[in-house]
């Protein structure tokens, strides 16, 4: 067995979530509230959003030459429970590609996230197995010295283990702790075009990530429901030109429930639609139309 070990390092790394897209593009729908940059991390949060129970199921479909095909589901779920002998929540995001789709691509994608009771960062592990790859991430995430510290462990499929650690001044998150602050925030003061930035660990390092305010759509759900959405658009940066990765829609509501994603893939595009939605904290008064 391999095992490799780099040194701590402040990082602020330009980056992309290209890798297991269909997984992280489902938590990246809630990546959608800014956090003020400050001297020190402030990881703390009050919870408006959410409560233990929910959950949230998705279709997804990929694109084939002109013709859009279901290829999966993938579910999200919110639950009470302890870490460290203190309360916390716990979040589960699976996403699985149906026997048909198998054959094009196999997909069976697990991620789970600790966050404490005021929503502060704790442990995250990704298990993904997608296509013949499969790799497990693992970060554990600590506060001293006015510093954020996330430890990162991969296991490759070859036994091969990278760890790092980095730190930042400012919190640092994972695909799925984020959306647990994000949902909580208020949006109603940004502006169409406005950028956002965050710093998240992806398993190896920590990456900068950038968020573009789109504005406001009605979008209907595979629920047979019709919801009042704002769209947000996860970008990446080459040579100085911007392209998009992700463009997801949002509940213009309480609950910040996803609705939708687009996904710009390299080998083709895919989304994602809401199919259920059970638990949720708020009345949906984003709902157009039933």
């Amino acid at each position: 067995m391999k095992k490799r070990r780099r040194k701590p390092e402040i990082t602020k790394i330009a980056g992309t979530v290209k890798r297991g897209l269909l997984a992280c593009g489902i938590a990246a729908l809630l990546l959608c509230f800014s956090f003020p940059a400050v001297a020190q991390p402030q990881c703390e949060a009050k919870n408006n959003a959410f409560k233990s129970g929910e959950h949230v199921m998705y279709d997804l479909y990929f694109n084939w030459k002109f013709i859009w095909k279901k290829v999966g589901l993938a579910s999200l779920t919110t639950n009470a429970t302890t870490y460290q002998n203190k309360p916390a929540y716990r979040f589960n995001l699976l996403s699985i590609s149906s026997k048909q789709a198998d054959f094009f691509f196999k997909m069976r994608d697990t991620l789970t996230c600790v966050v404490s009771e005021k929503l502060e960062p704790r442990y995250f592990r990704k298990g993904a197995e997608e296509g013949k790859r499969y790799t497990v991430d693992e970060a554990r995430f600590s506060f001293h010295d006015g510093l954020c510290y996330v430890n990162q462990k991969r296991v490759r499929h070859d036994g091969e283990i990278i760890e790092t650690e980095q730190s930042d001044s400012r919190c640092i998150f994972d695909m799925l702790s984020i959306l647990a602050q994000a949902r909580s925030y208020d949006p109603k003061d940004y502006y169409i075009g406005q950028k956002i930035n965050f710093p998240m660990a992806t398993g190896r390092r920590v990456e900068e990530q950038t968020l573009i305010y789109r504005g406001k759509k009605n979008i209907e759900a595979n629920n047979d429901t019709t919801y009042r959405c704002l769209v947000f658009s996860l970008v990446e940066y080459k040579k100085g030109k911007e392209k998009e990765v992700i463009t997801f829609y949002i509940t213009d509501d309480m609950n910040h429930l996803p609705v939708r994603l687009d996904m710009f893939l390299n080998f083709g595009s895919a989304k994602a639609f809401l199919r259920s939605v059970r638990g949720y904290r708020h009345p949906q008064t984003s709902i157009i139309s039933k």
